[in-house]
Order: C-alpha cells, then sequence, then structure tokens
C-alpha cells in the first residue's frame, strides 16, 4: 500500500483491499474516504465491502464518488467529512490524484 501523508490529519492512496483496512486500523487511521466510482475499473474492491470491513474494525468511511475534477457537491461532502469524521483520515481513489485535488480544494472552504 502507497500512503503518502498530506498532513497529520489526512493522507491519500491508491485503491486498496480488504487487506489493506486492517492494515490501516493497525496504522491508526480513524476513517476512510473513497472517491472512487464503483466499476471504475474491472476487479477493482467496490466500496460496500471496504465500508463493511472498516466498520467491522470500528473505523468511519465515506463514499464521495469523483469523476474528472470534483463538483462543488463533492467538495462540500468533502468539508462534511472532513468535519465529523475522526482522524487521521485515509482518502483513496485510482492514484490518490483526485483523493490530494479534493482535500486541496476543501482548504479554502474550511478556513
Amino acid at each position: 500500500m502507497d500512503i503518502r501523508e498530506i498532513n497529520n490529519e489526512y493522507s491519500v492512496s491508491p485503491q486498496i483491499s480488504l487487506d489493506d483496512v486492517d492494515q490501516l486500523k493497525a496504522l491508526g487511521f480513524k476513517s476512510i474516504v473513497c472517491h472512487r466510482p464503483d466499476d471504475e475499473d474491472p476487479g477493482q474492491t467496490d466500496y460496500a465491502l471496504i465500508e463493511s470491513r472498516a466498520r467491522e474494525l470500528g473505523l468511519e468511511t465515506a463514499h464521495i464518488p469523483v469523476v474528472g475534477q470534483p463538483t462543488a457537491d463533492a467538495v462540500a461532502a468533502m468539508v462534511d467529512a472532513l468535519d465529523e469524521l475522526p482522524k487521521p483520515m485515509l482518502g483513496y481513489c485510482r492514484s490518490g490524484n483526485r483523493s490530494t485535488i479534493i482535500y486541496q480544494q476543501t482548504m479554502h472552504m474550511r478556513k
């Protein structure tokens, strides 16, 4: 798993697996946000499976799918997630790029 720390409250990674959820818990993450729509790529782990395993482990989750540039609604949902979910948080998508971009866009709204 390729985790890139943005700051002490938020990190990003490419697509995670069910086994990665256990590792994220062990690393001290408290919440996970998925920025991928389901079925974006063949074989990707569905969000519902990630969510189920995360909840079994006591992690909170949110699904804020982004296709292309984040919409205003997606950014607002991410602001809510950042305000409401425990930290540290991991955001993931196909490469980590969308998860980074949406986080950067929330910084303008959270100030």
